[in-house]
């Protein structure tokens, strides 16, 4: 397994990671890589959407200034069905 150091840490980060760890019963350590873990993660997960839905709201959701109103199916009853029974339908 591979080591690793980091200088120079804010001391107000390493009292809030330690208090972390405290609450979770983890050692330093142990939560700093878990909160790594989990940073990467989150990361991952929206870098590559899964589904066309989540494609789609990552390009045109609230983020990005486009949120539609999606009338209820409900309201294309109303009108009437279009009539395919002319001459210009027979094969």
């Amino acid at each position: 397994m591979a080591s690793l150091l980091i200088r120079n840490l804010d001391d107000a980060l390493h009292e809030l990671l330690k208090a972390r760890a405290r609450d979770k019963n983890r050692s330093l350590a142990e939560e700093a890589r878990e909160t790594l873990r989990d940073a990467i993660a989150r990361e991952a997960a929206d870098a590559e959407p899964e589904n066309i839905y989540q494609i789609a709201r990552q390009i045109f959701g609230e983020k990005n200034g486009v949120d539609l109103d999606i009338p209820p199916r409900t309201a294309d009853l109303e009108r009437a069905p279009p009539d395919f029974s002319g001459p210009e339908y027979d094969p």
